[in-house]
């Protein structure tokens, strides 16, 4: 079935009205869940085969908040269903209101490589739950993952409902080329524009997960060493290949020795004397981006790491000082296990350097000083992040995960995820027993006492 047949046949199939049935779309969120359950080792060799993750890793960060997600799905989706009501103000006597969330239609599911089964298959789970039908677009550039995906809806799901279709540009192009009712894009900024202008030509919503350089504030010395192998953790997970990874390390002076040290003794603690030996070090994914972050190192001052194994892809963990606002690696997100190092005498001067620059996805904040914490939170926007830790906000149910600005519009995760791929109607439910007249022509001074008592 061609792309353009598959969106038709969709279409068609939704406007059965299956898919509102919430029983329907429990019992298709299950079939995931079982088959995920069935076959982790399939998902964790195909992760394997991409990007060298190692089995622990692939459950943590992916198979595992899926299934989390699919649980808190399922044991909310048919209370979140429910239409809710709201009070009714005295002007509309005798009535009723509430909210009723519809879904859109048929949606679109576009997903990267660096997170390639967790950042197709959760999404989708949101617009399953709200009712949509779904295609996912994984990416092309993990293509075992992206068989293993293509494999599981083909095994759980009837593809009138849920469709995977694989390929790259050409079928990116010709997705983005077909009328959804609603898009959902996780990738780079410069793509996630190109989707924005194609979905306005038939003014279809967005969602777009972006990225950018997420800064990491460490403001005193308290507690530094978890202070680094947190922010070691966040940044070196991946190879550094996570939208919200700590692109940058804005460190008061007075600290910035000390840190390198704990840091030194952290990665080695982490990854052994030779990482590139470490047979848990993940890969770039490809020569290209390989090819990138080896150019952004040279001529740099590297105190930690730098060396990379271009047969294997991979990059030691690697940490930069003496870095500028000129730098190289301060013009673009890093997305690479690259930490680069700036300084600061006051806090105020750190606050400045942010905003200067684009709303980040992430932010991260080291300090036990709670007017510290109170005032970054304050004069910094982004779209979630940490206080003394990194990356764990995205990793619950519980909160909306989203960037703002040039990081992203929109959000999903739990309830957030169900409202998104939702539309909210508003609804007035009138009693025929009794009509006041007040709103009425001809308006008098009667009328005008009457609307005044009850509209104000």
């Amino acid at each position: 079935m061609d792309i353009k047949e598959l969106v038709q046949t969709q279409r068609e199939f939704y406007q059965t009205q299956y898919t509102k049935d919430v029983n329907h779309r429990i019992q298709t969120l299950k079939s995931i869940k079982t088959w995920i359950l069935e076959h982790q080792n399939r998902i964790i060799d195909a992760l394997k085969k991409d990007l060298n993750k190692d089995a622990v890793e692939s459950y943590m960060c992916e198979i595992g908040l899926v299934l989390s997600e699919l649980n808190y799905q399922l044991k909310h989706i048919k209370k979140w269903s429910k239409n809710k009501y709201v009070w009714t103000p005295l002007a509309q006597f005798y009535g009723t209101s509430f909210e009723s969330y519809e879904p859109y239609g048929v949606t679109l599911v576009m997903s990267p490589w660096n997170y390639p089964f967790m950042l197709s298959v959760e999404p989708a789970i949101g617009a399953i739950a709200a009712g949509n039908t779904v295609i996912i677009k994984p990416s092309a550039y993990a293509p075992h993952v992206s068989h293993v995906i293509k494999q599981m809806i083909d095994e759980s799901c009837n593809e009138k409902y849920v469709a995977v279709v694989e390929g790259g540009r050409a079928e990116n192009t010709e997705l983005l080329e077909q009328r959804f009712d609603y898009i959902f894009f996780t990738g780079s900024v410069t793509v996630g524009q190109l989707v924005m202008e194609k979905a306005s030509r038939y003014l279809t919503p967005v969602t777009l997960e972006l990225g950018g350089k997420s800064p990491c504030i460490v403001d005193d010395d308290k507690s530094l060493k978890l202070a680094a192998k947190r922010i070691a953790f966040g940044k070196f997970l991946n190879a550094g290949q996570t939208c919200v990874a700590p692109d940058y390390l804005l460190i008061k002076k007075e600290y910035k020795d000390m840190f390198i040290q704990h840091m030194k003794d952290i990665i080695q603690e982490f990854f052994g004397d030779q990482p590139l030996n470490n047979s848990q070090l993940v890969k770039i994914i490809n020569q290209k981006h390989f090819d990138r972050l080896s150019h952004l190192l040279e001529n740099q001052d590297i105190v930690i790491g730098g060396t990379g194994n271009p047969e294997t892809l991979q990059i030691e963990p690697t940490v930069v000082d003496h870095v500028d606002q000129n730098n190289p690696l301060m013009q673009e997100e890093i997305f690479g296990p690259i930490l680069p190092i700036l300084t600061y005498s006051h806090i105020d001067e750190a606050i400045a350097f942010i905003n200067q620059r684009e709303k980040p996805l992430a932010f991260y904040i080291f300090s036990h000083d709670k007017a510290i914490q109170k005032k970054l939170l304050k004069h910094c926007s982004f779209g979630g992040g940490c206080i003394n830790d990194t990356i764990i906000h995205l990793a619950t149910s519980e909160l909306g995960f989203g960037g703002v600005g040039h990081s992203g519009m929109g959000a999903y995760h739990g309830k957030k995820s169900f409202e998104t791929f939702s539309h909210t109607r508003s609804i007035v439910k009138k009693a025929t027993w009794i009509d006041l007249p007040m709103r009425y022509y001809p308006y008098n001074s009667f009328k005008d006492k009457l609307i005044r008592m009850f509209v104000k």
